[in-house]
């Protein structure tokens, strides 16, 4: 799948990401537990290029928000 290519390319092990698909066409972005995509509440539309930037600028979002490991 193209979009689980664009987040680990970007983030590769700096965040927990989990793309779920399930029965029915469902499918689901997890990031460090928290859902932030569900096809079946965007009216089952798979998410196009637009979509996926906001998800990659979302996780972006949570990645700079996070206490730094290393501190």
């Amino acid at each position: 799948m193209w979009m689980a290519t664009e987040f680990f390319r970007q983030f590769g092990n700096e965040v927990g990401i989990s793309l779920t698909p399930a029965a029915n066409g469902r499918l689901e972005v997890y990031v460090d537990g928290e859902k932030i995509f569900d096809r079946h509440e965007e009216d089952g539309k798979y998410p196009d290029l637009t979509k996926v930037r906001e998800l990659r600028n979302l996780i972006q979002a949570k990645v700079d928000a996070a206490p730094d490991p290393n501190a």
